[in-house]
């Protein structure tokens, strides 16, 4: 550990972590419940269908979900009653105000591997923020659970950007150490996504998974050796209904539309597309000159994981050529959108081999419609 004081209030990532749930459903598995659904649905409707009265549905295909998203499988913590076209929705058992809650027991999971990976103990982490798409209860706050289990003194709350909302809880955390309100601060995002999807919906059955990250940002004067300097920080929001999740407190105050189709995530995905891909680009291109950054030398992105033609429109506009999957890797494939985690977890699996002195950007951007910049370099 370096414990140099005229470092002191300079925000790094001393490390990261990342919990991956055991349960994989690949796109064969998910059009193979989706059109057997499909099927049930158009034969139990069959004479409103005949009458007009009511649209048969189509049945979706592996070729049409890669070729729309990119995405080939996806992390779920609960896949049998997913794939059950008569349930098509997660099954956890309620546990329990005694029992550790199914987010904060993720993130536990992602937190202890990114302090174990700092060599970090918990009495030196000052705050736990847990920045995730959906929380599941109002409170007491996940990130109060997630504090209480590791042992951790001091504060911790909950935020909430959709898509961005880990590269806005690293800004948040970077912006204590930079007042000195705090030295050591774990950002976690468990993102339980399955449950708030509409599995029988065809535009976005495939689009989400599970897993949890977590990252440590410190102060530089006691992060460990190897780290990642936070050179800048950048957040935009832009207010839009592209993508939308009415699901609230006061749906109860609304009986009739309890269970509609809106009070899970909708999207209008040409839309996004077409309006999120320039903001983010200009957006970044702007934050590196500001800080003197050559967006064209940027070693690595470490992009939102959403959809690869988004990724690779970003990426050429950023560089100024078509990006290579060494300068901008997917997980996307493997684990699907996994919301605000995905760049953490493009981060995480693919940083180990850039060299001392390289620059590289943490990029999310969705919902709200928000985007969040980390720009760093590496120490080692």
């Amino acid at each position: 550990m370096s414990h140099n004081k005229t470092l002191a209030g300079r925000p790094v990532i001393s490390s990261t972590g990342l919990f991956t749930p055991a349960e994989t459903i690949t796109n064969e598995e998910l059009v193979d419940s989706f059109n057997r659904y499909v099927e049930r649905f158009n034969a139990e409707n069959a004479d409103a269908i005949a009458a007009g009265n009511t649209a048969a549905l189509q049945p979706s295909s592996v070729e049409f979900i890669e070729k729309a998203s990119g995405i080939k499988a996806r992390h779920v913590m609960a896949k049998e009653p997913i794939l059950d076209p008569g349930t098509m929705e997660p099954r956890l058992p309620e546990r329990s105000n005694e029992e550790l809650s199914f987010m904060a027991e993720i993130g536990v999971k992602a937190a202890r591997q990114a302090l174990e990976q700092a060599g970090r103990d918990v009495a030196d982490v000052d705050a736990v923020l847990c920045a995730a798409s959906n929380m599941e209860r109002p409170y007491p706050a996940m990130a109060i659970e997630i504090q209480q289990e590791l042992g951790i003194e001091g504060f911790a709350f909950d935020m909430n950007v959709a898509c961005s909302s880990a590269t806005f809880g690293i800004q948040t955390a970077a912006d204590y150490i930079r007042s000195g309100n705090a030295k050591s601060v774990l950002v976690v995002s468990p993102e339980i996504t399955s449950g708030h999807l509409n599995w029988r919906d065809r535009d976005s059955h495939f689009i989400f998974g599970d897993v949890a990250t977590a990252v440590l940002v410190e102060d530089a004067a006691i992060a460990p050796d190897t780290h990642w300097d936070i050179l800048g920080t950048r957040l935009k929001t832009v207010f839009s209904n592209n993508i939308r999740n009415n699901f609230g407190f006061l749906n109860r105050a609304s009986p009739e539309g309890e269970g509609k189709a809106d009070k899970l995530f909708v999207q209008e995905g040409r839309k996004v597309f077409k309006e999120v891909v320039p903001m983010v680009a200009e957006m970044i291109v702007t934050e590196a000159e500001r800080l003197g950054i050559d967006p064209q030398a940027l070693r690595r992105l470490w992009l939102h994981q959403a959809n690869a033609g988004m990724n690779r429109l970003i990426a050429q506009k950023v560089l100024g050529h078509e990006a290579s999957a060494d300068e901008s890797p997917t997980v996307l494939d493997t684990y699907a959108n996994t919301s605000s985690a995905g760049s953490i977890i493009a981060f995480h699996k693919h940083n180990r081999d850039l060299a001392d002195g390289d620059t590289g950007l943490i990029c999310s951007f969705g919902a709200g419609y928000s985007a969040g910049a980390v720009f760093v370099r590496k120490v080692a």
